[in-house]
């Protein structure tokens, strides 16, 4: 008996694991669960995995996301905010999507753009992964090329810069060189937990203020 996507169910927390699909057989099912949904789908080499995020993991998201748009503004930078955008390349046979992503450097290339193909377009400049309930595949973003990876676990923020084909840990970002990006959002995080997520930002707008010249927030 042969179950159809509709049948099966996920809590928060939850994945599942779909083995030897091949490219046509993710598209479809990338399809029929469409856009508005609460999972997020990583494929790769005939593996697909379907993930249910953890209130926390949302949270987390938001609020890291958050700060970074915050930063961009503060420090003038242009850039263009793709969410949990869907990132394929067929001919790698790779498929992802981030809990939250930025293009930066090359902004001005998806400005427009509905639907981004990483045969032709380049992949996000910066790249937010919460990891609360599993870890997330670096051969992903590896093998499409992301620059900069972040991933945020229960031991606070890891920076992941790509190199040489592989991804070398870093204590500082190419996007943000002269700001203690890991110290910041670690405090900012632990804040929104003890005193809410306003007050944690608005402390993280005072940094700004009071360390970055020239700044208007």
């Amino acid at each position: 008996m042969q179950l159809a996507l509709e049948q099966i169910i996920l809590h928060p927390g939850q994945q599942l694991l779909l083995k030897e699909l091949n490219w046509q057989k993710f598209e479809q099912i990338l399809s029929e669960l469409g856009e508005s949904r609460a999972s997020r789908l990583s494929y790769s080499n005939g593996v697909l995995e379907i993930m249910v995020p953890l209130p926390e993991h949302e949270k987390d998201k938001e609020i890291i996301s958050y700060m970074v748009q915050i930063l961009l503004e503060a420090l003038n930078i242009n850039f263009e905010p793709l969410g949990s955008t869907t990132f394929k390349n067929e001919l790698m046979n790779q498929a992802v999507e981030p809990d939250a992503c930025f293009y930066i450097e090359n902004y001005q290339a998806v400005i427009g753009k509905n639907r981004l193909n990483l045969e032709c377009d380049p992949p996000p400049d910066l790249v937010i992964e919460i990891d609360i309930t599993c870890r997330t595949r670096l051969d992903n973003y590896r093998l499409l090329g992301v620059r900069e990876l972040w991933r945020y676990t229960q031991n606070g923020l890891q920076i992941n810069l790509l190199q040489e084909g592989k991804y070398i840990e870093s204590l500082n970002s190419p996007n943000f060189p002269k700001i203690p990006i890991i110290e910041l959002i670690n405090q900012a995080v632990a804040q929104s937990q003890q005193v809410g997520r306003s007050e944690a930002i608005r402390n993280f707008k005072h940094w700004l203020r009071e360390n970055l010249d020239n700044t208007i927030i």
